[in-house]
């Protein structure tokens, strides 16, 4: 499939998507929503695929909204409306694919791309790139869920502070406080990235997709959430992935997960 704001790639068990506005560092536009949407269902249904990487072309990752877009005026209500719901879909497509997704962010991640940042289940980042939420500041608002993923990566109190502010943060500060999962020396980060996804994309896929619903479910009480995990377990103990995994185990090896 041809897209014209991304690009899509897959390597054995990764699908990369690569936001591909340089020129604007990456900015969104509702073609670059829409398209990475249907990249994302698509290495969802993608059998072969195990894991998602989303990065951006160039110096940025994605600085947010294309304000030179805004500024110009020539989008009826409508459209300003359905650009802002794309904004909320792309968020919730991301926490709700069965499959884990990384944000591999190598620059700027701001605005709408911190926002898309906070909805990956796995946020690496260079050392030198940097994460922020200026919303606030120019007297907008934040979208994609952020005020209720931010606490719980930071705490409420740091949350606030970061989106009062709108301080950016590097990825070894990100790091340091629970809002990427890691960062890397930028020369190192390419490398670091596919690691990462590498080691991911081994894992039992059953076993990955009720591990990221339970963990996304902040709703559910104790009781509730003891019985989701019986029924989770229950299930990957009738797939051949389990056996696979206990046998592995016995032999002293490492597993092949076929995602079956």
């Amino acid at each position: 499939m041809a897209f014209e704001t991304i690009f899509y790639e897959t390597a054995g068990k990764v699908a990369t998507i690569r936001f591909n506005r340089p020129h604007r560092l990456n900015a969104v536009v509702s073609e670059l929503y829409s398209e990475t949407i249907t990249a994302l269902k698509e290495a969802e249904r993608d059998p072969a695929i195990a894991v998602i990487v989303l990065t951006g072309e160039g110096r940025a990752f994605c600085v947010g909204a294309d304000l030179k877009e805004h500024k110009s005026g020539s989008r009826t209500e409508l459209e300003k409306l359905q650009y802002l719901q794309l904004g909320n879909d792309i968020c919730r497509t991301i926490r709700e694919l069965d499959k884990p997704v990384i944000a591999a962010v190598n620059g700027y991640a701001l605005g709408a791309g911190a926002e898309i940042t906070c909805s990956a289940d796995f946020i690496l980042m260079k050392e030198s790139a940097q994460i922020g939420f200026p919303e606030i500041s120019i007297g907008t608002h934040l979208g994609g869920g952020v005020t209720e993923i931010m606490p719980r990566l930071v705490g409420l109190s740091k949350a606030r502070y970061l989106i009062f502010s709108g301080e950016r943060i590097n990825g070894a500060e990100a790091a340091r406080i629970g809002l990427a999962t890691r960062s890397f020396p930028d020369e190192a980060f390419e490398a670091g990235v596919a690691a990462f996804a590498a080691m991911i994309g081994a894992k039992a896929p059953y076993s990955m997709k009720f591990a990221k619903r339970l963990l996304n479910d902040a709703q559910q009480d104790f009781d509730s959430r003891l019985t989701a995990e019986l029924s989770a377990l229950r299930t990957c103990m009738l797939t051949e992935d389990w056996r696979e995994g206990v046998e592995a185990f016995a032999e002293k090896r490492a597993p092949v997960f076929k995602g079956r």
